[in-house]
């Protein structure tokens, strides 16, 4: 039991302390390698979160919970993982839902609105870079995909899927 609680703290304490990713693996290696798992079975826990779909952080709380101390580990590991964002998006949401009425709150997300479709506009155009200087080819990919999700009939993951497997076709 000890061993359990001790794991939920650990597990707390990361998600608290770190937002996922690459530096809620430094933590955790810090925390667990040698103490309650070994590297090797580590960096196979981190493997295994980066291959299977789904939270990377999640999954890796789930293996190295179970590692350490089965069914039980895994799910208090989980548990510690998810408690932290769980708690603070129902206080921003009471929050919000009591000063959903004040005129600065709908100010507020109006002035969101723009801000936040420009990050999204200027990260897919950080993207578009990365893949190499786009040809006719991949415009008309991107213009049809606008044009379908514009259109709001074809769903957005068909679209990603279809747009990859026209690149396959014609921009080999």
């Amino acid at each position: 039991m000890e061993n359990l609680l001790q794991l939920f703290l650990i597990f707390l304490k990361v998600n608290l302390l770190s937002t996922s990713g690459p530096a809620s693996v430094g933590l955790l290696y810090h925390e667990m390698v040698g103490k309650y798992v070994t590297e090797s079975q580590f960096v196979q826990a981190v493997g295994f979160s980066s291959v299977l779909p789904g939270s990377d952080a999640l999954q890796l709380a789930m293996y190295i919970g179970y590692a350490v101390d089965g069914i039980p580990g895994g799910v208090a590991a989980l548990l510690a993982s998810i408690l932290p964002p769980t708690v603070i998006i129902l206080g921003v949401t009471v929050i919000l839902h009591r000063l959903r009425r004040e005129a600065w709150i709908s100010s507020f997300i109006e002035g969101l609105t723009p801000a936040i479709s420009m990050l999204m506009l200027f990260t897919a155009w950080k993207i578009f870079q990365k893949g190499g200087s786009p040809g006719w080819e991949a415009w008309a990919i991107g213009l049809v995909s606008m044009l379908g999700m514009l259109s709001k009939k074809v769903p957005e993951r068909i679209l990603i899927v279809i747009a990859g497997l026209i690149g396959i076709f014609f921009l080999s």
